[in-house]
């Protein structure tokens, strides 16, 4: 593995990275560490993969069915639904954890390592506010939370309809600097990083580090759905350590 570790000031006692396609025993098109059990891959490959991320982690990570919506998991109770695209926790080696390939992952925690989060954000999560509920979720002052934006696609590359500038200029009109006008008429690109930090920013979440990695122009490193269809998932994890 060659994880990406967030560059921010988070307390010791809270670990987290992203994953990146080093390091696994896919093949084909999902070649590398894929770590999505839902893409068409072997099952087998998988799991041995999810295994080898395992082996870096105090526990086995809380995997969520992702909705693209806002709903967020409380990771501390094994009993609690995991249809969700963002979990938080408060006890700790409770590993929260997302699955990408160009949505955007996130992971929180606040200034004490008391709480952490991890959320998936691609577009439709993030209009429908799915950070802003991570962050309530946490139930720590937004001023005292540190953000961190791991890689997805990038404004070169993130094209978009006219409903999707709508979604968000009509909830926040401040989003209107995120887009630009595409070659194409009624395209936009987007980005992704910028519109995340605003939301956050909204929430009063304004210590935000990371961002600008962009999943679809480095195929060597990134898993890329719009890139190429068929494709594994990376993983972002954060857990607090006893």
């Amino acid at each position: 593995m060659e994880p990406l570790i967030p560059d921010w000031p988070a307390p010791r006692h809270v670990q987290a990275f992203m994953t990146t396609r080093a390091g696994g025993v896919s093949t084909g098109p999902y070649a590398g560490l894929n770590l999505g059990d839902h893409t068409g891959d072997d099952p087998t490959a998988v799991a041995r993969n999810r295994a080898r991320l395992r082996t870096h982690l105090p526990a086995e990570p809380r995997w969520l069915t992702q909705v693209h919506g806002y709903a967020v998991c409380r990771a501390d109770d094994p009993a609690a639904s995991r249809s969700a695209d963002a979990s938080v926790a408060r006890l700790s080696n409770v590993v929260c954890a997302v699955l990408t390939a160009d949505c955007l992952p996130v992971l929180l925690c606040d200034l004490r390592g008391s709480v952490v989060a991890a959320a998936h954000a691609g577009w439709r999560g993030l209009a429908g506010g799915v950070l802003e509920a991570a962050v309530a979720a946490m139930g720590a002052p937004p001023q005292e939370l540190l953000a961190w934006l791991g890689a997805a696609i990038g404004p070169q590359a993130f094209q978009v309809g006219e409903e999707v500038r709508a979604a968000f200029v009509k909830d926040l009109p401040a989003c209107a600097q995120a887009f630009v006008p595409d070659a194409l008429p009624g395209k936009w690109r987007a980005d992704i990083y910028r519109l995340a930090r605003l939301r956050l920013a909204r929430a009063g979440v304004t210590r935000v580090y990371g961002g600008g990695l962009c999943t679809f122009a480095d195929a060597a490193r990134f898993y890329s759905y719009r890139r190429d269809g068929a494709t594994g998932r990376m993983a972002a994890v954060i857990w607090r350590e006893a």
